[in-house]
C-alpha cells in the first residue's frame, strides 16, 4: 500500500525500473523545502524528485512542508516542475503560544526559574550532545525530572526516553535538534532554546511543538551578546575555506589509502576524532567540509547511519549456485538470505541477522561468523551493524587541484545562510516589534496583528499604562494648583496620585 523512499534511492536505476512497473496512484514529498537551495536542509538528492513527475505526469503529486518562504515555495514548484501546482498555504500563527525573549547573563539559573514557575512538559533545546546530558542531570540534582536525547543514542534507548516523557514519567527533555520527527505530544506547555538556533525556520518549528492542544503555552529563547558571536562564527565553520574542503578531500584518500582513480562505490566506517588527530584538523570545519564534498557529489557522508547490518552479493546468481567447498550452513545462511531480500546483486540490502538465525535455527552469533567469512571469501560484501557514521565514495578519487565546488553548493548557500543567521539575531535583538508578527513577517505573512502575549508586546502595554497614568496625574495636579492657593498636604492625598508622581520641586 505505502512505499517509503529517500531521495538518495530513488537516484538508483533499479529502483526506478520497479517504480515503472508499480501501478502508482499518489506521490508525496515530505520535506520539500530540502529541494530548495534556500531551505535550511538542502539536499542535492531531492532535486532528483523532478523525475517523478515526469515520468508519472498524471499521478497527482503532494509536496509538503511545515515552514517556507515565498522563496522556498518558488523553488519548490521550479526543481519539482509543477510551476502550475495549487499552493494551500494556511496561516503559520499560533495565538496560544507566548514567544518571549529573555536576554540574560545567567541563563541555568533563568532556566531554573522558567520551569519552577511554569508547570506541565516541557523541551529545552541545546546544540552539544554532551550539554543536553550535564544539563539533564544537573535538572535532576535541583530535583527537575528530566532525560536527554540526541541523535548518537541507540534506538531502544531513545524509545526508552521518548516513551518516558511521553507518559509523563520524565518532565523535561533535553535534547539537540534531533528530537522532534514524529514528537507528538498536544500538552507541552513550554519549549525553551538554551542555545540559539542558526534559523527562523529552525526556531519556528521547534517552538511549534508548545501548546498543540490549543492551550496557553511559551516558547522563550534565552539569548545574550556570545551567542551573536557565536552564530557569527559559524558561518565560517560551516563553510571552510575551499583549500581547506580540498585538503580534507586529499587527507580523506590518505586515511582510506585510496589511489587516484579509483574508491567509487567503496565504503569506509569513520571515526572523525582520529582523522582530526592524524591531520590536525578541527572537527566542525571537518564535519562541514565532509557535507560540501558531499553536495558536490563526490562522497556521501552519514552521521547518523541506519545500524542494521547490510551486504551485496560480489557473485552473480549463476556463480552462486557453481560454489564449492561451502558448509551446510553457509548454504542455509545464502539460501535465506535469496529468500527474504530482494536487489541483493545491485545494491546494498539491510538484513536481519536475528531472522535469518530463527529461521534457519542457529544463534546470532553464528549467522555474523558466517557473513563474515563469506565476506572474506569475496562472495558477499558484509558490513556489520554498527553506530559508527561512514563514509562512500560516489565516483572515483579525483586529483585534490580538479576538485569542482561550485558557487551553487558553497558561494550562494554561504550568503543564503549568512542570512538567515543575520535575521536569527535580527529576531533575538529585536525588542521593538511584535514577536509573532516578526515570525510571520519573515514566512510571508504581512497582514498580521500584534499578538499581545509576547514580551515585547507585554513591555508595550506596561508603557501605555505608565503612560496613561502619567498623564492623569499631571492633570489632577494641574487642575488642584491651578487656583494658586496654599493647600494642606491632607488635600493633596485625596487625589490618589501614586506617590512615585509625588517627588519635591
Amino acid at each position: 500500500k505505502f512505499l517509503y523512499l529517500s531521495p538518495e534511492r530513488l537516484q538508483q536505476e533499479l529502483v526506478r525500473s520497479y517504480l515503472k512497473a508499480m501501478s502508482i496512484n499518489l506521490i508525496v514529498i515530505d520535506e520539500a523545502h530540502c529541494v530548495s537551495h534556500w531551505g535550511k536542509d538542502f539536499r542535492p538528492a531531492y532535486l532528483q524528485c523532478k523525475w517523478l513527475k515526469e515520468e508519472f505526469p498524471n499521478v497527482p503529486l503532494l509536496a509538503l512542508t511545515a515552514s517556507a518562504t515565498h522563496q522556498v515555495q518558488q523553488d519548490i514548484l521550479h526543481h519539482l516542475g509543477i510551476e502550475n501546482a495549487t499552493i494551500i498555504s494556511t496561516s503559520l500563527a499560533r495565538p496560544n503560544i507566548a514567544y518571549k525573549v529573555y536576554k540574560v547573563s545567567d541563563k541555568w539559573h533563568e532556566l531554573l526559574q522558567l520551569l519552577r514557575k511554569t508547570e506541565g512538559s516541557a523541551i529545552v533545546y541545546l546544540r552539544s550532545r554532551n550539554g543536553c546530558i550535564q544539563l539533564a542531570e544537573l535538572l535532576e540534582n535541583h530535583g527537575i525530572s528530566a532525560a536527554y536525547f540526541h541523535g548518537g543514542l541507540p534506538a531502544e534507548e531513545k524509545n526508552q526516553k521518548l516513551s518516558m516523557w511521553l507518559l509523563n514519567d520524565v518532565r523535561v527533555m533535553v535534547a539537540t535538534n534531533a528530537f522532534g520527527m514524529g514528537i507528538d505530544k498536544s500538552e507541552v506547555r513550554l519549549v525553551i532554546h538554551f542555545d540559539c538556533p542558526d534559523s527562523l525556520e529552525a526556531y519556528f518549528q521547534e517552538a511549534g511543538r508548545a501548546g498543540r492542544d490549543g492551550k496557553q503555552a511559551y516558547a522563550v529563547l534565552l539569548y545574550n551578546e556570545k551567542d551573536k558571536e557565536t552564530l557569527s562564527k559559524r558561518i565560517a565553520d560551516t563553510f571552510p575555506e575551499k583549500k581547506i574542503i580540498r585538503q580534507i578531500y586529499e587527507h580523506l584518500a590518505y586515511f582510506y589509502q585510496v589511489g587516484l582513480g579509483s574508491g567509487a562505490g567503496h565504503t569506509f566506517t569513520f571515526d572523525i576524532d582520529k582523522f582530526c588527530h592524524t591531520f590536525k584538523h578541527f572537527p566542525i570545519q571537518t564535519a562541514s567540509a565532509l557535507k560540501i564534498l558531499e553536495h558536490a557529489g563526490y562522497i556521501n557522508y552519514e552521521t547518523d547511519p541506519n545500524t542494521d547490518a547490510r551486504l551485496i552479493f560480489l557473485l552473480n546468481r549463476d556463480e552462486l549456485y557453481r560454489l564449492k567447498y561451502t558448509t551446510p550452513h553457509e548454504e542455509l545462511v545464502i539460501t535465506t538470505l535469496l529468500r527474504n531480500y530482494g536487489g541483493l546483486f545491485t545494491d546494498y540490502v539491510y538484513i536481519n541477522e536475528e531472522t535469518i538465525a530463527r529461521q534457519i535455527n542457529i544463534t546470532h552469533q553464528q549467522v555474523y561468523l558466517i557473513l563474515k567469512g563469506l565476506s572474506q571469501r569475496k562472495i558477499l560484501h558484509f558490513i556489520p551493524q554498527r553506530k559508527s557514521p561512514y563514509i562512500s565514495y560516489l565516483q572515483d578519487r579525483e586529483e585534490t587541484n580538479k576538485i569542482k565546488i561550485s558557487r551553487d553548493i558553497y558561494e550562494i548557500r554561504k550568503e543564503q545562510y549568512a542570512q538567515r543567521i543575520k535575521a536569527m539575531i535580527h529576531y533575538a535583538q529585536n525588542n521593538k516589534q511584535c514577536r509573532s508578527k516578526q515570525l510571520l513577517d519573515y514566512f510571508g505573512e504581512s497582514k498580521t496583528k500584534k499578538c499581545g502575549l509576547c514580551d515585547v508586546c507585554l513591555a508595550s502595554n506596561k508603557n501605555k499604562i505608565e503612560k496613561q497614568q502619567t498623564a492623569t496625574a499631571k492633570t489632577k495636579l494641574i487642575a488642584f494648583l491651578n487656583d494658586g492657593a496654599s493647600h494642606p498636604i491632607i488635600e493633596l492625598n485625596q487625589l490618589n496620585i501614586p506617590e512615585k508622581y509625588l517627588h519635591p520641586a
